[in-house]
């Protein structure tokens, strides 16, 4: 347990650096969190107007109500900086100066070197964000008589662990697949295809932009086990109480799932890409 302590104490620092060195950006925390609220509150619109003119035309029974379906879009807009649509800029600068043979010299894995390093890199930008967006969501809109629009609170203390327990897998799952990301960049030496080409992928697939829960009904078991689900929209359907019993342990087991599988295919990706690195700049 002390040797364990030991090892992890250098991914500890490189984690709290690179978390505490991103804390700084206060103004893009804030630019980010006044663009989320602005896309927010159109897609709340969508989906009341969607909403009430179903109601109208005697639509079926919706698998998610409207309060749901709005506090869905608050909690993706909150999180959108959880999602692995970028590589760490840091990986991406180095690889393409030649600095990223500094951390192969490093006495540390160097795969989860880069993992902590992202890892705070994530959190640090979504933490402030979700702060924000509950504190504006959950507790100014009611306030503003905006009640019907507003943040919901989870379905019961239950779902309220779930998701707590849910949000750190899909933290430690979005980390595994931006190290593909990273990975990738390093054997490219640039990041900006890499990127535009996820980033819509990632935007669909993860929830992000409709709740899974709202596409067709025959396409839901394919969309709940692929690996994008466990970064957003399982944890919603855990908050909302859609996954509960079984159904729970069953998401939380695919989250663990494809955090193992990336991690191995990362550090797979990570050897082939090393092996035959040539490094640029001097």
């Amino acid at each position: 347990m002390k040797r364990l302590g030991v090892l992890a104490r250098p991914l500890r620092a490189a984690f709290m650096s690179r978390f505490l060195q991103m804390l700084q950006y206060r103004a893009a925390a804030l630019a980010g969190f006044a663009t989320q609220c602005w896309w927010g509150g159109i897609k709340v619109m969508v989906f009341a107007a969607f909403y009430g003119s179903a109601a109208a035309g005697g639509g079926g029974i919706a698998p998610m109500s409207l309060a749901q379906a709005v506090t869905y879009t608050w909690l993706a807009q909150g999180l959108f900086a959880l999602l692995p649509w970028l590589g760490d800029s840091e990986v991406a600068l180095s690889a393409r100066t030649g600095a990223v043979a500094y951390d192969r010299l490093r006495p540390v894995d160097v795969y989860a070197l880069w993992f902590a390093r992202s890892m705070g890199w994530i959190a640090a930008r979504v933490l402030p964000r979700l702060a924000l967006m509950f504190v504006f969501a959950a507790l100014a809109l009611p306030l503003l008589g905006l009640r019907a629009w507003a943040w919901q609170l989870p379905a019961d203390l239950a779902a309220a662990l779930a998701f707590g327990v849910s949000l750190v897998l899909a933290l430690l799952l979005s980390t595994s697949m931006v190290m593909l990301l990273n990975v990738a960049t390093v054997a490219a030496l640039n990041e900006r295809g890499i990127n535009a080409f996820v980033a819509p992928v990632v935007i669909v697939f993860s929830g992000n932009l409709l709740p899974l829960a709202l596409l067709p009904e025959s396409w839901q078991v394919l969309l709940l086990v692929q690996p994008l689900a466990g970064v957003m929209d399982i944890p919603a359907r855990l908050y909302f109480g859609l996954l509960s019993g079984p159904q729970a342990w069953a998401g939380l087991g695919l989250q663990c799932f494809w955090i193992g599988a990336t991690v191995l295919l990362g550090r797979a990706a990570m050897a082939r890409t090393m092996n035959r690195l040539e490094v640029q700049g001097g």
